[in-house]
C-alpha cells in the first residue's frame, strides 16, 4: 500500500488542466491512508490551505469537522486509524467567482479502485458532501435528502454535509442534523476506534 500511496502523493496528471485555473497550481495530492486505518473520511477535495499544507481539513472546515467528531487533531490525523480520502486528491483550483472547482472525475476513476480496496479493515465510512455520497453509496438524491436518510446507512456509513462555514445556513434549516445524527456519529466513531 506505501508503494500505492508515494505513486498517488507523485501523480502530475491534471498539471495541464490546473495550468488553465485562476490558482494556475501544480498538482499536490494530499492522502493520508494506510493499511491499519478503520475509519474512512471521504471528501470532496483539498483547498487551497490543505494544498498549502499537504495535510488533509488544515483549516477552518477541518476544525468543524473534528468538533462534528467529538475528537482532537492528534487522533484525527492519526492515519493508523483514521484514513482521509477524498474524490480527488489535489486541490482543483477556483471557478471564476472564487468557489472551489469540482472535483476531477480522472482522478476518482484512476486511483479509487487501488486504493479503496486495500482499506480493508474500515468498519466506518464517514461521507463528508455529495460528490463522497454517491460515489460510496450509489446514490442520485440531493445532499440533504441524503443526509437527513443517515439511519438508512448505519452503522457503517454517516453522510454529512461539507463542514464549511458557508453551509451555516443548512445547519440552521436542519437542527436535526446536530442533535439526532452528531450523537450517533461521536458514539459509533468512538466504538471503532476504542475497539482492539
Amino acid at each position: 500500500m506505501q508503494d500505492l500511496v508515494r505513486q498517488i502523493e507523485e501523480c502530475r496528471m491534471c498539471r495541464d488542466r490546473f495550468a488553465g485555473t485562476a490558482t494556475a497550481h501544480v498538482p499536490r495530492p494530499v492522502v493520508w491512508a494506510s493499511k491499519t486505518a478503520r475509519v474512512l473520511i471521504a471528501g470532496q477535495a483539498p483547498g487551497a490551505r490543505v494544498h498549502q499544507s499537504g495535510r488533509p481539513f488544515t483549516d477552518p472546515s477541518g476544525e468543524r469537522l473534528r468538533d462534528w467528531l467529538g475528537i482532537d487533531a492528534d487522533e484525527f490525523y492519526d492515519r493508523t486509524k483514521i484514513a482521509i480520502v477524498p474524490m480527488a486528491f489535489c486541490f482543483p483550483g477556483y471557478d471564476v467567482k472564487g468557489a472551489d472547482l469540482p472535483p476531477p472525475a480522472i482522478c476518482r476513476r484512476t486511483w479509487h479502485p487501488r486504493l479503496v480496496p486495500e482499506l480493508d479493515k474500515v468498519e466506518l465510512k464517514i461521507l463528508v458532501g455529495g460528490y463522497a455520497q454517491k460515489w460510496h453509496l450509489g446514490v442520485r438524491t440531493n445532499l440533504t435528502d441524503t443526509v437527513s436518510a443517515w439511519r438508512d446507512f448505519m452503522p457503517n456509513a454517516f453522510p454529512l454535509p461539507h463542514p464549511s462555514w458557508r453551509n451555516t445556513g443548512w445547519l440552521k434549516k436542519n437542527p436535526w442534523f446536530e442533535a439526532d445524527l452528531l450523537p450517533e456519529l461521536r458514539r459509533k466513531l468512538r466504538e471503532v476506534l476504542d475497539a482492539n
